[in-house]
This record gives C-alpha cells, structure tokens and sequence, in this order.
C-alpha cells in the first residue's frame, strides 16, 4: 500500500503493468471516489489531490507514474501533520497531542502482498 499523499507540482498519469490494485482519490471532505485497476489501465489523479493505492490481488502490484514536472515531488499525510503547529491540528482534526511524537517523518515505501 501507498501511503495517502499528493503531489503539489503535477498531475500524475499511471499505467498498471501486473496485478490488480485499488485507488482512493480524496477530491473534497465530504467526497471520494475509489477505482479498480489491473495490467493495462490507465489511471490519472488531478495535482495535489490526496491518494492512496493499495494491492488487491495475490500478486504483486506493479504500476508505472508519470508526471509533468522538471523534479518530484510528494507529501505524505504523517509528514504534513508532523510539520504544521499542533494548534492547528487540534483545531481541525480534533487529535491528541501526544499522538504526534508518534508520527514518522521518514518517507513510507510501499509494500506489497
């Protein structure tokens, strides 16, 4: 599983090569959509809308992104909330703070089945 984040530079274009996997797209807080995918889709996620992939089948998950941008770039939901004021945390999302030491920085890899 990818972990929810979302690139604020690109749009991102994917194209799956093996497996089967599914996409969660957050477009609003009330709003989401989730898509299915297997060998040979195509899948597109407009610039900074949250995300997250996850294998759904018994093999592994192999899928190609692409994006239209001269470097990379992504964040993760965990690193976002490890580096914004607890203040506004708590106002927002109603968290404790003792949760947030918690909370890795580190990039999270992908894993798969």
């Amino acid at each position: 599983m990818r972990e929810l984040h979302w690139h604020p530079n690109s749009d991102e274009l994917q194209y799956y090569i093996a497996g089967e996997g599914r996409m969660t797209v957050d477009v609003s807080n009330t709003n989401a959509g989730t898509f299915d995918y297997q060998a040979g889709d195509v899948g597109y996620v407009p610039k900074s809308m949250p995300r997250y992939i996850e294998n759904t089948g018994t093999t592994k998950l192999r899928h190609l992104e692409l994006w239209q941008s001269d470097h990379f770039s992504d964040i993760s939901l965990a690193r976002w909330l490890a580096s914004i004021p607890y203040e506004l945390v708590r106002a927002h999302l109603n968290i404790d703070k003792s949760v947030l030491p918690k909370v890795s920085t580190q990039k999270t890899p992908g894993v798969g089945r």
